[in-house]
């Protein structure tokens, strides 16, 4: 990011994490502005790309996602189209919740939410290792899963020690 954050930024980030429908006047509470000035400041942190939106957190059997399994990809060339093509092949399956490029023996880690085994297989055969950039691909399926509902603030070091020379 081009703009630094300051503390109030974070903090109001933090709390937008925490509820992604808290309003500006109790954030502006929290944080000790008016909701004018909080407003104004969401404003500049969804342009600044700091704030990239709001989501849902939705039970996956709700929308029939009763398993789900990490890819593990490795690529046959590694060159930047390559990857290139394939993220965008990711991004046209519906079943890819998530997906990170990683260093190592292994190029990617793909997040995949389906019905049941029979799709997971159709998925791996039809979406995966079909493609010709893709050399193998390693399925492990996920029996339970929990992300940080929010992210630590790391700007002023890690808790219990200081970036700052004193």
């Amino acid at each position: 990011m081009s703009e630094s954050l300051d503390r109030t930024d974070r903090a109001i980030l933090t709390l937008l994490q925490e509820d992604a429908q808290i309003s500006f006047k109790e954030v502006a509470d929290q944080v000790g502005l008016a909701p004018s000035t909080v407003y104004e400041r969401v404003r500049r942190l969804r342009r600044l790309g700091a704030l990239r939106g709001a989501h849902a957190d939705v039970e996956p059997a709700a929308m029939g996602v009763n398993l789900q399994a990490m890819l593990l990809v490795e690529l046959s060339l590694h060159r930047p189209e390559t990857y290139a093509d394939f993220r965008d092949s990711l991004a046209a399956q519906p079943e890819v919740l998530a997906w990170y490029e990683v260093a190592g023996r292994l190029d990617l880690m793909v997040h995949v939410g389906v019905r049941d085994t029979a799709h997971l297989q159709r998925l791996v055969l039809d979406g995966f290792t079909a493609r010709p950039e893709v050399r193998r691909v390693e399925t492990t399926l996920i029996f339970a899963w929990q992300r940080a509902p929010v992210l630590p603030d790391l700007v002023d070091g890690p808790a219990g020690t200081s970036s700052r020379q004193g």
